[in-house]
């Protein structure tokens, strides 16, 4: 079964359930779908999608990460060649008979990676390797866009995994890569087109800013243009799905995703948090998931976020 290749800071794996309920009820009746996610990430829903909808004759992906892009491309286009340099660096990693050992070869690797000047493989063999050994799988770079997420302490870490390598590389031949702004995903928008946007998402303190995948920060004027692009695609005649943070969980003031997206379908959805130094800030929190249609693919009495023990549903529409 395809799934992520790689971990990553807010995957949608836990979401999925409820994304099918909210998808377009005649989404699979559609003919020939062209399927875009600007913002593609770990590609959680990419993979579900491709799985799930048969209709989908055309798929784009793109972000900003240019390492990531790149091995999309190798796993798509290479797999033997990337599951043999994954087993290569997985013998010498298991052999050092130390976490020192370990760690210290962790810091080489990510320097090496840093440098840029690998093969399209060997960048792909280092970065899947860091985001398997590295600190809760956190993909981060700094301003200089140097990765520097510190060693994770792991006993046996899943550094290469064929059968998901194989199984992505079949499903990726359909779709098209592009590495730019998310804007440049406009040009392949027809009527006929969904399209989910995961983008960095806003913080709700000053430590909660795990949105740093790129050199190029992603802050409040961002999220305008983001927001002035689904505007524009809306009025194409096309899907949007977007999701992101949902301040008022944290600050009942905070209404900054509901005042800009207030002409739309806005769902506070469930999940919980993964990544934080601090275990004690891990659990449950609300994503908000912003639609231009309000047709489900289950009645609203069906739609329950789930996650593990939690089930709560809740719908805000501004009124004007």
């Amino acid at each position: 079964m395809a799934k992520p290749f790689i971990k990553w800071v807010g995957g949608k794996k836990r979401l999925l359930d409820t994304f099918e309920m909210l998808l377009p009820n005649d989404l699979e009746n559609m003919e020939n779908i062209t399927y875009i996610e600007p913002f593609v990430g770990g590609g959680a829903m990419l993979f579900f999608m491709l799985q799930k909808f048969n209709n989908i004759s055309k798929v784009i992906i793109n972000d900003i990460n240019s390492d990531l892009i790149k091995a999309y491309n190798v796993i798509k286009t290479e797999p033997d060649k990337i599951i043999m340099s994954l087993e290569q660096i997985k013998r010498e990693y298991f052999k050092l008979s130390t976490e020192e050992k370990r760690k210290d070869f962790y810091l080489e690797s990510r320097e090496i990676y840093n440098n840029k000047t690998l093969s399209d493989i060997e960048n792909t063999m280092y970065f899947i390797f860091l985001n398997r050994t590295c600190f809760n799988g956190l993909y981060r770079v700094n301003s200089k866009g140097i990765f520097n997420v510190p060693f994770g302490r792991y006993s046996n870490p899943k550094i290469c995994d064929p059968e998901t390598i194989y199984s992505d590389s079949i499903l990726l031949q359909k779709v098209q890569m592009i590495n730019s702004d998310f804007e440049q995903t406009e040009k392949f928008i027809t009527k006929d087109t969904f399209v989910y946007f995961d983008p960095p998402y806003r913080p709700l303190d000053a430590t909660s800013s795990f949105n740093s995948y790129a050199k190029e920060a992603f802050n409040d004027e961002e999220q305008i243009r983001l927001k002035e692009y689904y505007d524009r695609l809306s009025k194409k005649g096309c899907l949007l799905m977007l999701s992101n943070s949902d301040g008022r969980g944290r600050n009942p003031d905070d209404t900054f995703f509901y005042d800009l997206y207030d002409k739309y379908d806005i769902q506070r959805v469930y999940t919980s948090r993964s990544v934080s130094a601090n275990p004690c800030k891990r659990g449950k929190l609300s994503e908000l998931l912003i639609r231009n249609y309000d047709n489900n693919t289950a009645s609203q009495s069906e739609i329950k976020i789930i996650t593990n023990d939690i089930y709560e549903q809740s719908t805000y529409r501004k009124t004007v």
